[in-house]
């Protein structure tokens, strides 16, 4: 077998545009889902049974649907039943976000119901009204305690964001499989592919490590 690597410096630009892809479509994602999974748990735990059940029912329908699923039903089936077509992105975005708002959600919930009860019954106590203790003496501590647990999502996210290539979304993924489909170097391509999200995904990991020990919670 003859190995044909300078494919892979002589597709260099693409890869980084494909990288700068994958990476801009990691933070975005993250900084939807964060907000959108603290609003999904306040809402979960709110009085306010309406509130509580559409959390749990969003929360639980996205959770337990595979991704790839949420993706090729908001490019292809969504547009059938509303008649709007987000581009290829927006609809990676999309799919992403409501997948990891989910489970950011949950994340949430258990960091702010494992804040012992007499804190915010001693704001209460002080003064404060229910938002205020919520506010700043649960979701400060709960925050906190859900760091960890936030930083393996965004690995886990990281690798994820992989899966919308198959709508046509120019990242990592997706660049590398075109430029194997144009030159035939399938060997080359895919271990320049894994050795990047290698490159990127392993320091992240080692922070998140770091995170874990710093920020881990023990009662």
């Amino acid at each position: 077998m003859n190995f044909e690597w300078s494919i892979i410096w002589r597709s260099r630009e693409a890869l980084l545009e494909g990288t700068l892809t994958t990476v801009l479509l990691s933070v975005v994602t993250m900084t939807i889902a964060i907000a959108g999974g603290m609003l999904l748990a306040l809402m979960r735990l709110s009085r306010w049974r309406a509130l509580s059940a559409s959390s749990a029912a969003f929360v639980e329908f996205f959770r337990n649907l595979p991704l790839i699923l949420v993706v090729y039903w908001a490019f292809y089936v969504l547009p059938e039943l509303t008649g709007w077509q987000l581009d290829a992105f927006s609809t990676g975005l999309v799919a992403l976000s409501l997948n990891v708002s989910a489970y950011n959600a949950e994340t949430f919930r258990a960091g702010i119901m494992s804040i012992r009860k007499g804190q915010g019954e001693a704001a209460l106590t002080l003064g404060m009204s229910e938002v205020q203790a919520m506010w700043h003496v649960v979701l400060p501590q709960a925050v906190r305690r859900v760091v960890p647990v936030l930083a393996s999502t965004w690995i886990s996210l990281f690798k994820d964001t992989s899966l919308v290539s198959v709508i046509g979304v120019s990242e990592l993924a997706h660049v590398s499989l075109e430029i194997r489909a144009q030159s035939f170097r399938v060997l080359e391509m895919l271990t320049a592919m894994a050795a990047i999200y290698w490159a990127l995904g392993y320091p992240q990991a080692k922070l998140v490590d770091w995170i874990n020990r710093r920020y881990g919670h023990t009662e």
